[in-house]
């Protein structure tokens, strides 16, 4: 996927325009880590920098958003220590732009796109094509920004349904925290998002798998130390805690596929992991 990384920057000018801070240490004098995070993790990634704080006696400053607006106030800021994008597409923009350290790129954790819907799925919704059915009111991700957006346009053209949903699709949000929270809301019937939405928020969201055959690729959630870091050190120890046994812990508590043999249970012995697409231009 050959995002365009430029016009993201653009649409963040005044936002930065007037905060470039030198110093990267906290109030209390601790050293501060300054990260940018796709919110496809959010909610274990903020319980995740809680217990690195306390176990290193440092400060996270955590921005989360759609991969690719934190890539972009990556390389405007002209700081921050570690890029954590939603999937490989926006990390693998982030080599190209040679805005991280390649060789200290980690996977920290795996998903399985899915269509999420509300609970007890009063629509009846199981496959990809009843998203086309009338009345059906679907959501996704921005697929130029968000890593969860890219992944259900990829779906949808694999399966030849895209004409059928793309009319009943009502809204396109900003980021995968965001995608959630209109089904959450009941402001859409279902969405097409990450397996693990229906651990954020249990009350209101399940999960309906597709069949492993039409799993696209299996995505997974990387971390690398920023270009831009004054303490490549720190970085490098957050990135390790997180794939460490207690780091990983904390993803799995979610309910986050940690390994790729987890993930491969949901889709083919083949199935691609990672890598990148390219949206086709009638979604740009």
């Amino acid at each position: 996927m050959r995002l365009n990384l430029a016009a993201l920057v653009v649409s963040l000018l005044l936002s930065f325009a007037c905060s470039k801070p030198d110093t990267r240490e906290g109030a209390a004098g601790k050293k501060t880590l300054e990260i940018f995070v796709g919110s496809a993790s959010k909610p274990p990634t903020e319980a995740a920098v809680l217990a690195f704080e306390k176990k290193a006696g440092v400060k996270v400053e955590a921005h989360y958003g759609g991969s690719g607006k934190m890539l972009s106030e990556l390389k405007l800021a002209e700081r921050g220590d570690v890029y954590f994008p939603g999937s490989s597409d926006y990390m693998e923009l982030a080599k190209r732009e040679g805005l991280v350290f390649a060789e200290t790129e980690q996977r920290v954790v795996y998903l399985i796109p899915a269509i999420n819907v509300q609970k007890g799925n009063p629509r009846g919704i199981r496959s990809l094509a009843d998203l086309g059915k009338p009345g059906v009111r679907v959501g996704i991700a921005r697929p130029d920004t968000v890593c969860v957006g890219l992944y259900a346009v990829e779906m949808l053209e694999a399966q030849r349904v895209a004409s059928l949903v793309r009319p009943n699709i009502v809204t396109q949000t900003e980021s995968c925290e965001k995608t959630a929270q209109i089904l959450s809301m009941k402001a859409v019937d279902a969405i097409l998002g990450w397996e693990v939405f229906e651990h954020w928020d249990p009350a209101n969201i399940e999960s309906i798998y597709p069949p492993p055959e039409q799993v696209t690729r299996i995505g997974y959630i990387p971390a690398a130390v920023a270009k831009a870091t004054k303490n490549r050190e720190l970085a490098e120890a957050f990135i390790a805690f997180l794939v460490s046994d207690e780091g990983r812990a904390i993803y799995k508590r979610w309910s986050y596929l940690t390994t790729v043999e987890e993930a491969r249970k949901h889709a083919t012995a083949t199935t691609p992991i990672g890598g990148e697409w390219e949206l086709p231009a009638s979604w740009k």
